[in-house]
């Protein structure tokens, strides 16, 4: 049985980006925090994570953002939530 991890790294990035000009998706990143699990579930039915502002569905095997509030509002068209990997 996996260990649900306790806390990701989500990076907000533009969608638009087509050349980084060599910088990383970190570099990149129009906003990151790091959520922390809360034990309860979203209402996509994953783990839900928050912190910072962020409140965040996340599958915990494939590193899927499935739902996604910054600041109580929906994300912006354009942008792109990434799960940093490690």
């Amino acid at each position: 049985m996996s260990r649900v991890p306790q806390r990701f790294e989500i990076l907000l990035v533009p969608q638009h980006v087509e050349d980084r000009g060599g910088a990383s998706v970190e570099d990149t990143a129009v906003r990151s925090a790091v959520v922390e699990a809360t034990g309860r579930q979203g209402a996509s039915g994953y783990p839900r994570y928050e912190g910072h502002g962020i409140v965040a569905d996340i599958d915990p095997e494939t590193r899927t953002v499935e739902a996604l509030l910054v600041d109580g509002r929906e994300l912006d068209y354009g942008l792109t939530a990434l799960i940093r990997r490690d």
